[in-house]
């Protein structure tokens, strides 16, 4: 009588066989259920900045939902960091 599997032995048990996904599925699993956070995480942060906020300018004021300025400000700053990593390597590549 064994008490004790080994590894390299096949079979298993129809309740092992249900409780734990095959091994390939893991990784989907995992990648689901973070991209389901990430789009209720997404969800909550627009809900919760839906507020009408004003924007002075020098000559002007708007007013704007809080997440629209959210983004534009995202926005400008990647393309600001974009711009800078440009000009960085055309000057790196005169020297």
């Amino acid at each position: 009588m064994r008490l004790f599997r080994r590894s390299d032995e096949e079979g298993t048990s129809p309740e092992e066989a249900q409780v734990a996904p095959p091994p390939s599925e893991r990784p989907l699993f995992a990648k689901l259920l973070i991209l389901l956070a990430i789009a209720a995480y997404a969800v909550a942060f627009v809900l919760e900045n839906r507020k009408q906020v004003d924007v002075h300018f020098v000559f002007a004021t708007a007013r704007v939902s809080l997440i629209w300025l959210i983004l534009l400000s995202l926005a400008l700053g990647l393309f600001g960091g974009v711009l800078l990593r440009q000009l960085y390597r055309r000057r790196r590549r005169r020297h």
